[in-house]
């Protein structure tokens, strides 16, 4: 079976992507922008929060492994989904709680899951679902972000931590380390 493509928003997109990069079934993971309304932004024009694009991650993933409705529940565990267009110090629509489907069936389990979460979080969740848009892969330098620069500041005390919460909560699906 043919790898399928899941695009998701969750603050800030090098988090999400070192995450992902640890869980099996996922083969590839790519920073970029979506979302907006300029053909393919710079991260200064995102960050400046006037293009309407969010930081996501697009990541390419085996079915056979993992299921999308796994890819959400990692999601929903590593992001807050009740933070209005914010993740801790990331504000701004660009760090908005978004999942991006590529097609109905996809479209449908987010829905489900998003219903889930409402029961487990004490909050409402903001998260938004829309239907997947022109999407413009982010600069070589943020690609691999974390593995290049673990000992960052924020690499070491906000990215650090949702990968360990990926190994307790999600043993089963991470990587081997």
């Amino acid at each position: 079976m043919a790898s399928e493509i899941a695009v998701l928003g969750g603050g800030c997109f090098w988090c999400l992507e070192a995450v992902y990069q640890q869980v099996k079934g996922i083969d590839a993971v790519e920073s970029g922008y979506t979302g907006g309304t300029v053909v393919n932004p710079s991260y200064e024009q995102v960050c400046a929060g006037q293009t309407g694009h969010a930081e996501v991650v697009k990541l390419s993933f085996d079915p056979q492994t993992i299921s999308y409705r796994e890819i959400l529940e990692i999601f929903f565990t590593i992001h807050d989904p009740t933070t209005l267009n914010r993740q801790g110090n990331d504000i701004g629509t660009q760090y908005r709680s978004v999942i991006y489907y590529q097609n109905e069936l996809q479209r449908d389990t987010a829905k489900h899951i998003i219903a889930e979460m409402a029961l487990v979080w004490d909050a409402p969740i903001v998260t938004e679902l829309s239907p997947a848009q022109p999407y413009y892969k982010a600069e070589d330098y943020h690609q691999n972000y974390f593995q290049q620069h673990p000992f960052q500041g924020y690499c070491a005390f906000v990215v650090a931590p949702k990968l360990a919460k990926l190994r307790e909560v999600f043993a089963g699906k991470s990587k081997p380390e």
